[in-house]
């Protein structure tokens, strides 16, 4: 097939334009911005050129299919004219959908945890010898690329959120999906640009829920206050599977979680994984894994790219990044990693990036959630601010909102660094948290600046 998607450049779309091509399709694709790693990716497998620019004279009536990316408007030129042509135009998760309507489709939904989750069942299947395809939003070690799609499987695992399809697909991704296994990791309010009011954002994963056939499951965490209201009033019939925290214990910087009274050392840490391991646990059960096999091969698991990922480790000085965008989020990652090195002297930074963190309306949701570190700074660029015709906050109103008044407000990588080099003692545990990268920060610099070579 000749296939072109518009809004190529997206995290998971471009990771798509490259199985595609791996498949044996001629693919193109076009965006109005394109960043790394995706640019180098996909000028790696010569899917685009230096001028892939949006181009209506691109869309010609020998495409076979249009693949919308959720990045473009409904004013999109290529759009418009893939319209015109009347060419078959389908959304993303739609696509997906299609080429995996005949298998067994898992789809880990929930407010937080979804990308760990996902990692974490790919990597026990990988281990366990079982093949299927896949579409995660993170770099996993041992796979290429973050989307396999053939007709040589039975299983595809799916990363699902809640935002929504396209432009002209104003369905949530989830839905599109189909889940035949359902996992819900919890339900914390966000997007709200697309969900102004939290019932409307609720009733996303209501509906997820009601739509899993009879003979599906629904895993979902039972220690989410709200997930548990949506299951009382869940009037479906699939299964239903509750999931709590994995028992582990931690003890020197060590982490082990029980089979049994038996424990297995893991790579990961936080009560949040725990979590998140519980519910992957219950997924590979369902698929067929024995529990000697899951946790054989779970301790092999070293976490997903910015998943609290350690970059620099030494006696004084460690670094950790996470993707941490949300209330639930910060608070998972701050409370884990003050409860693995209780000891450290604590510095979280946190970027404003999303458009819900960026909204005053939202904003209040963050309260206490760096309150356990040390010296704590909220990160925003005033440039991301105007790009989305909102006002910068005044350090009045972060300090507020954060329910802390100390808290600095930073500006620019250069701010970012004098503040970590302030507060730094030995030891010290440097947490950068942000769905972005602080202004495309080197973080090697950062390192450095504290004195200390990687």
């Amino acid at each position: 097939m000749r296939i072109h998607l518009i809004a190529i450049g997206g995290a998971a779309m471009h990771q798509l334009a490259i199985a595609l091509s791996q498949n044996g399709n001629v693919v193109s694709g076009s965006d109005d911005e394109i960043f790394d790693p995706a640019l180098s990716n996909l000028k790696k497998f010569r899917l685009i050129d230096e001028n892939y620019f949006w181009n209506p004279d691109r869309i010609t009536d020998n495409i076979d299919l249009i693949i919308l990316g959720m990045h473009a408007k409904k004013d999109n030129p290529e759009l418009i004219r893939a319209q015109q042509l009347s060419l078959k135009i389908l959304s993303f998760p739609e696509f997906v959908y299609q080429q995996s309507k005949n298998k067994k489709r898992v789809v880990i939904g929930g407010s937080h945890g979804k990308t760990t989750i996902t990692s974490m069942i790919m990597h026990v299947l990988k281990e366990c010898g079982l093949s299927f395809d896949y579409l995660v939003g993170s770099t996993i070690r041992g796979f290429d690329v973050m989307v396999s799609l053939s007709e040589k499987t039975d299983i595809i695992v799916i990363e699902g959120d809640e935002y929504l399809s396209s432009c002209i697909d104003s369905r949530p991704k989830f839905h599109a999906y189909r889940a035949d296994i359902a996992v819900i990791s919890g339900v914390e309010w966000d997007h709200i640009n697309v969900y102004p009011q939290f019932d409307d954002y609720l009733n996303a994963f209501r509906v997820f829920a009601e739509m899993v056939p009879a003979d599906g499951s629904i895993i979902y965490c039972s220690t989410d206050e709200q997930l548990k209201k949506i299951i009382n009033d869940y009037s479906g019939s699939a299964t239903l599977v509750a999931y709590a925290e994995m028992p582990f214990i931690q003890k020197n910087n060590a982490v082990s979680v029980l089979f049994g009274n038996t424990p297995v050392p893991i790579q990961v840490f936080g009560r949040h994984n725990m979590l998140n391991m519980s519910a992957a646990h219950h997924v590979c059960h369902l698929l067929g894994i024995s529990d000697e096999s899951f946790f054989a091969s779970i301790s092999g698991f070293h976490g997903a790219a910015k998943r609290l990922e350690l970059v620099h480790e030494s006696n004084a000085l460690r670094v950790f990044r996470d993707f941490a965008h949300a209330p639930s989020k910060l608070n998972a990652t701050v409370d884990a990693v003050r409860a693995r090195y209780p000891d450290d002297n604590l510095i979280a930074i946190f970027e404003l990036h999303t458009f819900s963190s960026m909204n005053p309306a939202f904003l209040a949701q963050y309260s206490n959630s760096l309150n356990l570190a040390n010296y704590a700074a909220v990160y925003f660029s005033p440039h991301a601010f105007k790009l989305k015709n909102l006002e910068p906050f005044t350090e009045k109103e972060i300090h507020h909102a954060f329910n802390r008044s100390d808290i600095a407000v930073l500006s620019t990588p250069d701010e970012l660094m004098a503040f970590s080099k302030k507060h730094f003692k030995v030891p010290s545990t440097l947490l950068m948290m942000s769905s972005g990268n602080f202004d495309n920060i080197n973080f090697e610099k950062i390192i450095l600046s504290l004195g200390y070579n990687r």
